[in-house]
């Protein structure tokens, strides 16, 4: 989890001239075993509270030598290891073209994929990090990341507070009451992580009376804040900035900045402009195409796949034997977007969620960033389900808050004035929870599994 001795193993392991690999504990066994033994990891560095998964899949590691305990006190642990040298060690110099980093998508379908990042390419990706129009990060600035640092290089926040000289604040405990009291007794001024930490956060809040007094920027990625989230974080005097990105994207593509108008515009424009994914950062180039790899125009309304390229964004998963882009460079995200004029990028949906009806496109992230909207709803996912007129038309799964009772007829009335009437869902099943990645987004094909035969009743 993230905390000081995990941190010190990034520098340890880049500055050794060695590769850093970066495991999501919260993965099944299987992929596991199977990331593991496709990077060859030889070192093992990890949480005594993994002990029972290492001590299960040991026999199946087949490059491992040698397992290392962060925070175990025998000969073999972290500290002994560490407390054994002088400290007199220079860093190991070489070519900035040398892989130092490893990490591998959450591979929701078939095996994960590795994506080997450089020497170069991290530190063109940490110098756009670490600017205004992104993290806006400096030697004052105070840095708790709940993001994971297992999760897509953790945002790139290890590599961009170095260079910045912030403060960092840890917690292998990401529960809002421990996160809050963290922030204000280190004086946390910026956070990352995904939007369930503010739903929790929120919720303490309301409990309690205490929250984040001297938080400023509250970086939000691995999902899209819904509206109301956004606006209550800014009523609390606390900026919002979405990011957007991928473990191929290093993994920043886009960040949320705020316009030279910004104090001119109202609320609403406030919050329009603030639930988009961001603004393209230097080094970064995105384009929309359609279906026939056709550009389409950054018009703010044309909707097409998004493509990126960039010195920080893949060209080939690690052992693959052909490139992952294009001839040109591009790499097809897999999102479908809407690119604005003032270089702005929305995403709308996956391509494989996007909901197709009659021969129009319905954003499932739309829809379901609208019904969380909806008071007592704590979580939603809309998939498409066929219908022999409109080819598919949406339904809607919801998660009621603890002790909600918010009903059907409610929370239809909310959603007409969100979306069009022809968005609305053909049906809406409350349930008691929804399946995840382990990396906490919606988990769409197996409710493709488990509803694909749902029987709509509208005709």
């Amino acid at each position: 989890m993230n905390h000081g001795h995990h941190l010190a193993a990034w520098y340890g392991v880049i500055g050794a001239g060695c590769v850093i690999h970066t495991i999501n504990p919260r993965l099944f066994d299987e992929q596991l075993v199977y990331i593991a033994n496709h990077a060859e990891d030889r070192v093992l560095l990890y949480d005594r509270a993994f002990q029972p998964i290492v001590d299960r899949l040991r026999h199946r590691l087949s490059s491992i030598e040698h397992y290392i305990v962060m925070d175990g006190q025998d000969e073999g642990s972290f500290r002994a290891l560490i407390e054994r040298e002088d400290g007199n060690a220079a860093w190991v110099e070489g070519p900035e073209r040398e892989p130092c980093m490893l990490c591998y998508t959450s591979g929701t379908t078939g095996d994960p994929k590795g994506v080997l990042y450089t020497h170069r390419s991290s530190i063109l990706h940490a110098l756009t990090v670490v600017t205004p129009s992104v993290f806006d990060l400096s030697s004052r600035s105070v840095a708790l990341p709940v993001v994971p640092m297992f999760h897509a290089a953790g945002w790139g926040l290890p590599l961009a507070g170095a260079i910045a000289g912030a403060k960092f604040v840890f917690s292998a405990v990401n529960e809002a009451g421990v996160l809050c009291g963290l922030m204000n007794r280190e004086r946390v001024t910026h956070c990352a992580g995904v939007p369930t930490v503010w739903l929790g956060m929120f919720a303490h809040i309301d409990a309690t009376g205490e929250w984040p007094r001297h938080l400023r920027l509250a970086t939000i990625g691995g999902a899209a804040a819904h509206r109301a989230m956004i606006e209550r974080l800014i009523a609390m005097g606390i900026d919002v900035a979405h990011l957007w990105g991928m473990t191929e994207t290093s993994p920043v593509g886009t960040a949320g900045q705020r316009p030279g108008h910004w104090d001119e515009m109202t609320l609403d424009e406030k919050l329009d402009f603030a639930s988009k994914q961001g603004q393209i950062p230097f080094g970064i180039e995105l384009k929309i195409v359609d279906d026939e790899g056709s550009e389409l125009p950054r018009d703010g309304v044309s909707s097409g796949r998004l493509l990126v390229r960039g010195p920080w964004v893949v060209q080939r998963y690690f052992g693959a034997e052909e490139d992952c882009v294009d001839a040109d460079g591009w790499f097809d995200t897999g999102d479908v977007a809407v690119l604005h004029p003032d270089g702005t990028m929305q995403i709308t949906d996956r391509a494989k969620d996007v909901i197709k009806s009659g021969g129009e496109w319905i954003s499932s992230v739309e829809l379901e960033n609208a019904a969380v909207g909806c008071p007592g709803v704590a979580e939603a996912a809309a998939i498409g389900i066929a219908h022999p007129k409109w080819d598919e038309r949406p339904l809607l799964l919801v998660v009621r808050k603890p002790g909600s009772q918010v009903n059907e007829a409610e929370l239809r009335a909310h959603l007409s004035t969100c979306v069009a009437r022809w968005w609305l869902p053909d049906a809406i099943l409350f349930v008691e929870a929804l399946p995840h990645t382990a990396t906490g987004k919606l988990l769409k094909t197996a409710l493709r599994e488990r509803y694909g035969s749902y029987q709509l009743a509208s005709t």
